[in-house]
């Protein structure tokens, strides 16, 4: 199956959603939550990511991940990541309470794409204080791709994780989890980072952008937010649609997308230095905001 059929199918098959000009989204994606060691990349930004999702949830914004959340690649199962990251869990449990939490899966934990796994692992976990299973996500579910579609003009919003357009990390992704577990992974903690991630490798990035923007234009250009190459994306309007929110692993900061008031918006939240010499953590506005209606195609 091609890339361009791969990405059909996951339009065909995705989870619809309305929206509006007062829906508020969050998008992240490529957390790749980790066990906390020196080879958890997603450690280094915790901090950061905790504080803005404490500002989105009380600023009352739907979250949606765009796959690679958790690192399933490198770690054997979830208990790991909830172990290391109990308080990131919690606070996505927030949302999830108020409906509020959409979860696509990518290729680093496509083990969500399988409901019984997610009913096992992510429903109930153990609770070693009070010595018994306590809900955790009872009855989510793991999207391949998501549309929102707004109620008055009808403009969809694609969401995906975008290794549908990477042969190795879709059909071949087992064979990249091994690689990872025996080779790449010790190798990351000496700093050698695994050169077959698009993420690692600019010409692979290019070659995935490539594919989903060929799509795109055979869709007459249909606005499309995707995730796995952690390189931010956003274009002018009368470009080619696809926006990419980048990762919460880049160095020292988290990116990801914004759409708000019927505006979408690239941002960044980093640690600064104020001039008292104090250390806080910011939002900062790298592209946008611009009005979804001018990526509205006739």
């Amino acid at each position: 199956m091609s890339s361009q059929s791969r990405l059909d199918r996951a339009y065909k098959n995705a989870k619809n959603i309305t929206f509006n000009d007062t829906s508020k989204f969050i998008l992240f994606s490529d957390c790749h939550r980790g066990d906390n060691s020196f080879a958890d990349e997603f450690a280094n930004n915790r901090n950061i990511y905790i504080h803005a999702l404490k500002h989105y949830f009380k600023e009352g914004f739907t979250y949606f991940e765009l796959g690679d959340g958790d690192e399933l690649w490198e770690n054997i199962n979830f208990s790991m990541l909830l172990r290391a990251h109990k308080d990131v869990y919690d606070l996505l449990q927030l949302f999830y309470r108020e409906n509020r939490l959409h979860m696509i899966w990518g290729n680093h934990d496509m083990v969500y794409k399988d409901k019984t796994y997610v009913k096992k692992h992510l429903s109930y976990y153990l609770d070693h204080k009070l010595n018994k299973e306590v809900a955790l996500f009872p009855g989510i579910t793991f999207e391949e791709a998501i549309v929102l579609k707004h109620e008055k003009t009808s403009q969809e919003i694609f969401l995906l994780h975008g290794h549908q357009a990477d042969f190795m990390n879709y059909n071949g992704w087992r064979i990249h989890r091994f690689l990872v577990r025996i080779l790449w992974r010790p190798l990351q903690v000496i700093g050698i980072l695994d050169p077959t991630s698009p993420a690692h490798n600019y010409k692979e990035t290019i070659r995935v952008e490539r594919r989903v923007k060929r799509w795109i234009l055979k869709q007459k250009n249909k606005l499309t937010v995707m995730g796995h190459t952690h390189r931010p994306r956003f274009p002018e309007p009368g470009g080619t649609a696809l926006f990419n929110d980048g990762s919460c692993v880049h160095p020292r900061c988290i990116t990801g997308i914004e759409i708000d008031k019927g505006t979408i918006t690239l941002i960044k939240w980093q640690i600064s230095t104020t001039e008292e010499g104090f250390l806080r953590i910011v939002r900062s506005v790298l592209e946008g905001p611009t009005k979804l209606t001018d990526f509205v195609t006739e």
